[in-house]
């Protein structure tokens, strides 16, 4: 039997993570699944699937560096590419060489159909019909795309991890800041019924998987499509039994309500963990950047959520964008001592501002210079490295659960807190995908390591 080398490609996005999983899910479970063999993209495959990121100019262009490294890896190669690039830039992604086609925001159920029909014909060229594999036997991706998928909701979930899947409930967004092209990516806000995602919740827990981390575009506002609210869903899957932690990804501060915050800190399987995105610490920026809340408010919400949870400690991760247009020094000195001073996260994602044609933000004048912008980024990300050796430090003698990974490096496992502080001990193969409590010191959290990893 002749055997399809198939590799596949995530940039960006642990959403993109989730949806690239499912298509390599679907296709070798699909009519055409025995031929399939995964492989490194490195070692040359038939067909590529390439699953793109958009967010920034630099994303943009690996993603481009990416599809044409892959045709000369494998000139013959048939490349399939989707994600928030090929939405967005489609026309400019099927020039270049070697792409057979390109998926958009509504067409993401189309792919793998798409793909087993390209190797249906690959396997049946000048052959007879008769072998088994002919068209008629399967659908054309454009009839499932007008059927199943006609509401543009992709539903998506990671496996292949014993510890830890990342599971899409929500796509799009509706807010449209003012720097952002990702609603015109990703296109408006909708979402499965919970029942659905309850449903794949459960599938997840069949795999022995025991962490879920839910994911999505703008999360919290989860129901637009379903007339549904977010506190619903979580409710809902805190009662799947077999997974033992979730955490949620990223949610607008504006949209995480006291209601919900209440409810996870009452004793639930939702984690002392929250990604929630700031962008500024300058409330003329923020309002410039056509955010909605102000310092004020923020400040309020993560108060709110510490007295919540004490005496545990929360760990929050924190979104910045640096050099957004018309940010003076003395702005980026608010946001800098915002963060140091009143926030004072676990952990700062820092984002140089990126100039994405179409928004409102880059028809501005006052760009900042690139070298300001390098600049406030060195500067926040050591700001994001004594922040979050604080916070390990502040939790030394703690006794910690953790749900400890396969990975081994030099004869030591690691996994991470509820609290997200990473943990190492001697490699135990019986206690991988298991929680235990351990009792943090600066051996065990690695907080003397220069090379420690904080992975957000």
């Amino acid at each position: 039997m002749e055997e399809i080398r198939m590799a596949f490609l995530t940039l960006g996005c642990k959403l993109n993570y989730a949806e690239t999983s499912t298509y390599e899910r679907k296709l070798l479970s699909g009519i055409m699944g025995s031929r399939i063999s995964v492989v490194p993209w490195s070692a040359g495959a038939d067909i590529y699937i390439v699953n793109t990121c958009s967010v920034t100019e630099h994303s943009d262009k690996k993603c481009r560096n990416i599809i044409r490294k892959l045709h000369r890896k494998s000139p013959e190669a048939a490349i399939f590419v989707t994600g928030c690039y090929a939405e967005l830039k489609r026309a400019e992604i099927e020039a270049l060489e070697g792409v057979e086609a390109v998926f958009g925001a509504k067409d993401k159920a189309a792919l793998a159909p798409a793909v087993e029909e390209h190797i249906v014909m690959k396997l049946t060229a000048g052959k007879a019909a008769d072998e088994g594999y002919a068209h008629k036997e399967y659908p054309s991706w454009g009839e499932v795309h007008d059927g199943e998928a006609s509401d543009g909701f992709f539903g998506a979930y990671s496996t292949g991890e014993r510890t830890r899947s990342f599971l899409k409930v929500q796509d799009g967004c509706d807010f449209k800041c003012n720097y952002c092209t990702v609603p015109y990516a990703r296109g408006e806000s909708r979402n499965e019924p919970v029942s659905k995602i309850v449903e794949k919740a459960a599938a997840i827990a069949g795999t022995g998987c025991r962490e879920i981390v839910l994911t999505g575009v703008n999360t919290g506002d989860f129901g637009r499509s379903t007339g549904e609210k977010f506190i619903d869903l979580i409710r809902s899957l805190n009662d799947v039994p077999g997974i033992e932690r979730y955490r949620i990804s990223s949610i607008e501060p504006n949209l995480l309500t006291d209601e919900m915050v209440d409810w996870i800190a009452s004793g639930t399987k939702f984690l002392p963990h929250f990604h929630i995105p700031l962008q500024s610490g300058c409330d003329k920026v923020l309002s410039e950047m056509g955010r909605r809340y102000n310092t004020d408010s923020f400040a309020r919400k993560i108060e709110y959520i510490r007295r919540a949870f004490a005496p545990r400690k929360v760990f929050f991760g924190i979104d910045v964008i640096a050099g957004f247009p018309g940010e003076s020094d003395e702005d980026f000195e608010t946001t800098y001592n915002f963060l140091a001073d009143v926030v004072r996260p676990a952990f700062i994602h820092v984002f140089p501002y990126s100039r994405r044609p179409g928004t409102p933000a880059a028809e501005r004048k006052d760009q900042v210079q690139d070298s300001i912008k390098t600049e406030r980024v060195a500067r926040l990300e050591e700001l994001c490295g004594r922040l979050h050796r604080k916070f390990v430090e502040d939790c030394m003698g703690d006794s910690l659960s953790v749900l400890w990974e396969s990975r081994c490096r030099n004869g030591l496992m690691s996994g991470y807190s509820e609290n997200y502080v990473k943990v190492t001990a001697p490699y135990d193969g019986k206690l991988i995908g298991c929680c235990t409590d351990v009792v943090l010191t600066a051996e065990n959290s690695g907080i003397d390591s220069e090379t420690r990893e904080i992975e957000e």
